[in-house]
C-alpha cells in the first residue's frame, strides 16, 4: 500500500489491514475475533447488570458478597471475561451518588453493562463528569438534593466499576424480576436513579 492509499483508506480498510498483518504473525489466534464479536453482540448487557443489582436488593447475603467481592458475585451468573475482572460494586446512600466513568477512554465493566454509550465516550463528558459531577447528572436528567455527595469513581486497568443503586420507594411488594425492568445502562453507570413509574 503507498503513502496515498493509506492517507485516503477509511478506518475501517485500516482496521482490516492490521488483522492481516496480526494474523499473519500469528498474534491473533483463531476465531478470537469471532468469539469477542459474539459476545459483544449476544452476551455482554445492561440485563446483565440489571439482575445483578435486583438479587443485591432480595438478598442480603448476595449484597454482602457483592460489596466485598463483586468478581465473584457476578461470576455466580457467569458474567466473567474480559474487562469483567475487578469489579468493585459502588453502593448509593441516601447521602453519596456514585458515578463511574474512564477519564482516559471509555473503559467499562463490559459483561455487565454492556458496551458503553456513545456519550460516555466523549472527551467532553468525561472531563466535565470529574469536575462538576452534579451539573453534568443535572443536566442528563437526575437532579439530587444539595446534601447528596456526588462521588466520580474513575475506572483503571485494575477496576472496574458497577453501581449498586439503592432500591427506589414504592418497590417494596415487587419481585426479583420486575425489579430488573427498573434498572437501566444509564443506572449502573450512576447518571440516572431507578425509579418506579
Amino acid at each position: 500500500m503507498s503513502a496515498h492509499q493509506a492517507s485516503t483508506s477509511t478506518p475501517g480498510e485500516r482496521a482490516q489491514a492490521l488483522l492481516q498483518v496480526l494474523k499473519q504473525k500469528d498474534l491473533i489466534p483463531d476465531g478470537y475475533i469471532e468469539h469477542m464479536t459474539q459476545l459483544m453482540a449476544h452476551q455482554w448487557s445492561p440485563e446483565n447488570g440489571a439482575r445483578v443489582v435486583a438479587k443485591a436488593w432480595v438478598d442480603p447475603q448476595f449484597r454482602e458478597l457483592l460489596l466485598i467481592d463483586g468478581t465473584a458475585a457476578c461470576a455466580q451468573f457467569g458474567y466473567t471475561g474480559p474487562q469483567g475482572e475487578y469489579i468493585v460494586a459502588l453502593p448509593d446512600t441516601p447521602s453519596v451518588k456514585n458515578v463511574i466513568v474512564c477519564s482516559l477512554c471509555s473503559c467499562t465493566n463490559w459483561p455487565v453493562l454492556g458496551l458503553p454509550p456513545e456519550w460516555y465516550k466523549g472527551f467532553e463528558f468525561r472531563a466535565r463528569l470529574v469536575r462538576e459531577g452534579r451539573t453534568v447528572l443535572r443536566e442528563l436528567g437526575t437532579e439530587l438534593p444539595a446534601d447528596v455527595i456526588v462521588k466520580v469513581w474513575d475506572t483503571s486497568a485494575e477496576t472496574r466499576y458497577l453501581v449498586l443503586p439503592e432500591r427506589p420507594k414504592g418497590s417494596e411488594s415487587m419481585d426479583e424480576e420486575a425489579l430488573r425492568k427498573l434498572i437501566t445502562k444509564d443506572v449502573l453507570i450512576g447518571v440516572a436513579l431507578p425509579y418506579v413509574a
